[in-house]
């Protein structure tokens, strides 16, 4: 099985930035896509971002501009910078590995935007 291990969560003034890590326990490069999501109190988990084998990049509307997903996959690990914070931002982040023969979550790390 695979582990994923989030990092980098804290508060963050808005319009600040931060940056989420998700150290995974094995090699990354032949995970179909890595992503990120987040779920706010009592809301649903939704999508934030995600990242291809092949390193293309999807993004959810609510934060196109502001965050970018990149992976290091020597490190086996992705990121989430997250800059041009909002309040509404405020969420547990979750990462995802879509792989075979099974999908995988993190345990998350929580942002708190907050003045």
């Amino acid at each position: 099985q695979v582990q994923l291990v989030e990092s980098g969560g804290g508060l963050v003034q808005p319009g600040g930035s931060l940056r989420l890590s998700c150290a995974a326990s094995r090699t990354i490069s032949s995970f179909y896509t890595m992503g990120w999501y987040r779920q706010a109190p009592g809301k649903q988990r939704e999508f934030v971002a995600v990242i291809t084998r092949g390193g293309s990049t999807t993004y959810a509307d609510s934060v196109k501009g502001r965050f970018t997903i990149s992976r290091d996959n020597a490190k086996n690990t992705v990121y989430l910078q997250m800059n041009s914070l909002k309040p509404e931002d405020t969420a547990v982040y979750f990462c995802k590995a879509v792989t075979s023969p099974s999908n995988y979550w993190g345990q998350g790390t929580q942002v708190t935007v907050s003045s």
